[in-house]
């Protein structure tokens, strides 16, 4: 079943697919084809109709029109996925497609890294699928704010896996703190999504300490909310303070004096309804006596 840690590696990757490639070649030395070309497509695929296959992410590097190499990338937390069913994957990408394939597993579980490492025998003689697997001993323990800002997706599943140690969750901050991506909020989301309670905790603390705003679940419920209703109550300020301006640009118009005392009052209302009710009395008026009595004679 999906979880908040799931769905956070997805959006990373979907979001930047480069850091698939980027993975697997420097992290694990595979020998991927240089092209600046790469795309997400839809990961629902199949060789029958009636038999559709839907893996976490696809990924394809290459033009359209001549795919180079495909990347499946597959998040696993447990051992529920038979590895078999990887096998399969690649095989019915590689029937459609016609070009290579490499399955990606993510496991931020020692042992579940353990599981999918190992060689998976698909049942054809001949076609046996190794999937290249990244565990938490194979990402590394960023505790360099620089290259955490020059890596900011693997800091954040650096955080993920290693953010019981201070110096990485320090790091990470360091570098959103510092950096001009205009994304930095993101990785925040996807670092803060993927870690346990204890290092959520730990994020907030150092976070909090920074200039860098807090981007939290919590943080940032509350922070919008308070942030919404500021523009509701700007937004009525300002029609307020239209009507007003309307009150008194009736007035000089119709020649009448407005005293200071008057034009404070009217310029302070934040009432719309009853600033509306002297527009409309400014319009016939004679004296500005007029515009704030009631139709009684009761002064308003």
């Amino acid at each position: 079943m999906p979880s908040p840690r799931h769905d956070a590696l997805i959006k990373m990757f979907t979001f930047r697919p480069q850091l698939a490639v980027e993975i697997l070649r420097d992290l694990m030395g595979v020998q991927l084809p240089a092209t600046p070309l790469i795309r997400v497509e839809d990961s629902t695929f199949n060789t029958r109709r009636s038999d559709d296959i839907e893996a976490d992410l696809l990924l394809v590097l290459g033009s359209p029109q001549a795919p180079a190499h495909a990347i499946i990338v597959e998040i696993q937390q447990d051992k529920s996925k038979e590895p078999r069913q990887l096998a399969r994957y690649a095989a019915a990408l590689w029937l459609m497609l016609g070009c290579d394939v490499t399955v990606l597993v993510i496991c931020p579980d020692r042992a579940v890294a353990d599981y999918y490492a190992q060689p998976i025998e698909s049942g054809l003689t001949g076609y046996r699928l190794q999937a290249r697997v990244l565990g938490p001993d194979g990402i590394p323990a960023i505790t360099d704010p620089q290259q955490a800002a020059d890596q900011l997706a693997l800091s954040a599943m650096s955080v993920m896996v290693h953010g019981r140690d201070r110096k990485v969750v320090e790091a990470f901050a360091t570098a959103l703190n510092d950096t001009r991506d205009g994304h930095a909020p993101k990785y925040y989301e996807y670092a803060y999504s993927m870690a346990g309670p204890d290092i959520r905790r730990l994020m907030e603390e150092i976070m909090t300490s920074t200039d860098w705003p807090v981007y939290s679940p919590f943080a940032r419920e509350h922070f919008g909310r308070g942030l919404e209703e500021g523009r509701a109550e700007g937004k009525e300020a300002g029609k307020a303070e239209e009507a007003a301006r309307m009150v008194l640009l009736v007035l000089t118009a119709r020649g009448l004096d407005v005293p200071d005392d008057a034009r404070a009052r009217i310029t302070a209302c934040t009432d719309l309804v009853q600033l509306e009710i002297w527009a409309t009395r400014a319009a016939v008026a004679h004296t500005i006596h007029d515009l704030f009595t009631e139709p009684d004679g009761q002064p308003r």
